[in-house]
């Protein structure tokens, strides 16, 4: 198929010509010479193979041709025109949607107050928040399917950026009522040989804590398991264990679990930004990543 080759300003000509049926009253409105809007029209009319407008010495009118162009013309200019609002708000930051994808516990404690502060500085942008486990978080930025995201892994991946953002221990959550939970610390080694409440194998908090434990003579038992550690902390609540949990998954006003930092050894974890490589942020995307940084970065 032949490329047609036409700029924008000859397709303005046509229309406004074609709406005036005059080239004196289409070239006022365009602030153009009559013979300039005529040449421009004359261009369009070459590039296309086809007389679009009958010139009489009094009036214009459009050809067979001219009135089906006229209709394309038209839209052509009225979806150009929607283009460049939508680009506009976005550079604007009016409106706009940014998706991140995070780990549970990120979308319980850290987000809420960093969405709260991007709401009110830009009202119309729209947050979608895929709130999944870490392999998940991992995958829907590799497939784009997330602008961003926040997870404590993916700094091994060649094709992402990972951005430190903060850092969390590890601790302790047990009852209020629970006899520890007076303590400043509890030591690794003092949950040997207890019944514990842990997210299963498939997670990432898990596989770092059986690497921390595998020393231990009389290890602890997982004595349940859930897939999330907002299921943990409810069977912690009901007082069927206690768990070893990252700090930011429970919320220190909670009104019946509390947490105590575990040491010997501290154990803590890093969350980042994730971001592809090959990946730009748009205006709106780039504007919450830096709300993220000013009211989480650098603790």
């Amino acid at each position: 198929m032949q490329r047609i080759k036409f700029d924008l300003g000859e397709l303005v000509a046509f229309v406004a010509t074609a709406d005036k049926a005059s080239f004196r009253l289409a070239a006022e409105s365009l602030f153009l010479s009559p013979p300039a809007l005529s040449r421009r029209v004359e261009r369009l009319e070459a590039a296309l193979g086809a007389r679009l407008l009958e010139r009489t010495t009094r009036h214009v009118e459009l050809t067979a041709v001219g009135h089906e162009f006229l209709q394309e013309a038209r839209r052509a200019l009225a979806g150009l025109d929607e283009a460049v609002q939508r680009v506009d708000d976005q550079v604007k930051l009016r409106r706009g949607r940014v998706t991140i994808a995070c780990i549970p516990s990120v979308a319980t404690n850290l987000l809420p107050p960093v969405l709260r502060t991007f709401a009110s500085a830009q009202p119309e942008v729209q947050v979608h928040v895929i709130d999944e486990g870490a392999q998940q978080v991992l995958d829907a930025v590799l497939r784009g399917d997330a602008d961003f995201g926040l997870s404590f892994t993916g700094s091994q991946e060649s094709s992402l950026h990972f951005e430190a953002l903060t850092r969390e221990r590890y601790v302790l959550a047990m009852p209020r009522s629970h006899p520890w939970a007076t303590r400043e610390q509890v030591p690794w080694a003092e949950l040997a040989g207890l019944r514990l409440v842990s997210v299963s194998h498939h997670s990432g908090n898990r596989m770092l804590l059986d690497q921390v434990m595998a020393g231990f003579a009389d290890r602890p038992v997982a004595w349940y398991e859930c897939n999330h550690v907002a299921g943990a902390l409810a069977l912690v609540e009901a007082g069927l264990g206690l768990a070893t949990i990252p700090q930011m998954a429970l919320r220190s006003d909670h009104a019946q679990v509390c947490a105590v930092p575990l040491t010997a050894p501290d154990v803590w974890r890093t969350l980042g930004l994730l971001q592809r490589r090959d990946r730009v942020l748009g205006p709106t995307a780039e504007a919450l990543r830096q709300c993220l940084l000013e009211v989480h970065g650098r603790r």
